[in-house]
């Protein structure tokens, strides 16, 4: 047989979490939390599972639920959606990716790719037969917009943005989503894929989105995760939100991939955000961020900017060449600690390697794994 994917194995993610088992090792490597999900959360899906929703939903999602996020989106960024023609409840976030590319993208089109950038970017890409077109962030992480704009041309179908940033937990400001919107104005064929799931999960200000862009409504399309925000990954919910009609081509896609999503989950999820408020998500993380980064001081390792997300990246000594997927193997097997390396992320990747850790994990888990980091010497 002739592989589709000869060059494609393993992601990153699987290998280090594969490793961390083989080696007994403590997982700051793939992004989920370790410690529980809200009692709250947990009531109301025991709640549903006792009712009678175990049967398909509608399609796009379960009402009330489509309600409720249509109200979440007006109060956090001021838009206004129709919750039955603009809204979409995926299979988590990746899901909702996948659907969108496939459903937009046509056979011979550029799409840009911000590297470093997620894994689950490129793949649905080659699947229609289009391009992507890696485009480096500066080294700061920021994007570089003269670069962006000299990389768009008449090809150019869509760009794929992702902000609170994985794996480097910078933040866009009003300036690049100004820049962000200069540039679709000039490209009527463009589109915006705005990866959102950490968007709850910022610390120096209230979260960013492309719905706070009036003129970027009827070309953008945002992915967001329940998962990320209320800590139940496993659960793999999210939703996306669209101009009708987009959302329209992408439904089509979304109801032979998966039809509709955990009926369960979706009834517990409506209940959920009745009460609990996402204004508290930043806080909670904060506070996980920067206990880690007091924790880390005590290593060899230097900590980068991190205003998002929960993932911290870190450097190196520069004398020290050994490459990040070196270092990280070591650490596993010397230290029994796992991390992600940034090479990865990237189609070309840079001299200046970093590791990423997850934070996400209970204060017990990070003491641990720092005690065990603080052994690593350079």
């Amino acid at each position: 047989m002739v592989s589709k994917f000869p060059q494609m194995g393993s992601s990153i993610f699987s290998e280090m979490s594969q490793l961390a088992v083989q080696y007994n090792a403590i997982n700051l490597s793939q992004g989920f939390p370790d410690f529980p999900i809200d009692d709250r959360l947990k009531l109301h899906l025991a709640q549903a599972a006792e009712s009678h929703f175990h049967q398909y939903v509608p399609m796009a999602g379960y009402g009330p639920l489509l309600e409720r996020l249509a109200t979440l989106t007006e109060t956090q960024y001021g838009r206004l959606i129709n919750p039955q023609h603009e809204i979409l409840v995926t299979a988590g976030a990746t899901q909702g990716i996948f659907a969108a590319i496939q459903a937009l993208v046509h056979p011979g089109d550029e799409v840009i790719v911000l590297d470093p950038s997620y894994d689950c970017y490129t793949t649905p890409i080659h699947l229609v037969s289009a391009h992507p077109v890696r485009v480096p962030l500066g080294a700061d992480f920021l994007p570089d917009w003269p670069q962006i704009e000299g990389a768009v041309c008449s090809r150019t179908r869509m760009i794929i943005i992702n902000t609170p940033h994985n794996p480097s937990g910078r933040v866009w400001n009003s300036s690049d989503y100004l820049a962000l919107q200069k540039l679709v104005a000039q490209h009527p064929q463009l589109l915006v894929l705005s990866d959102e799931v950490y968007e709850y999960i910022t610390f120096a200000s209230r979260p960013q989105s492309v719905h706070q862009y009036p003129q970027l409504w009827e070309r953008c399309i945002s992915v967001s995760s329940f998962g990320k925000s209320f800590h139940c990954t496993g659960w793999k919910v999210g939703y996306m939100v669209a101009s009708e009609p987009l959302m329209r081509e992408i439904k089509k896609v979304h109801q032979f991939l998966v039809f509709s999503v955990n009926s369960v989950a979706q009834v517990a999820l409506t209940a959920y955000l009745e009460e609990v408020s996402v204004a508290l998500l930043g806080d909670f993380y904060r506070q996980k961020r920067d206990y880690f980064a007091r924790l880390m001081q005590t290593t060899a390792f230097t900590l980068l900017p991190c205003e998002g997300s929960y993932f911290q990246l870190v450097s190196w000594p520069t004398a020290h060449v050994e490459s990040d997927m070196k270092l990280v193997r070591r650490m596993v097997q010397e230290v029994g600690v796992a991390a992600i390396p940034l090479s990865p992320f990237y189609e070309h990747p840079p001299q200046n390697q970093h590791l990423r850790f997850c934070f996400a994990k209970s204060d017990t888990t990070l003491e641990q794994a720092v005690e065990r980091l603080q052994k690593i010497k350079f």
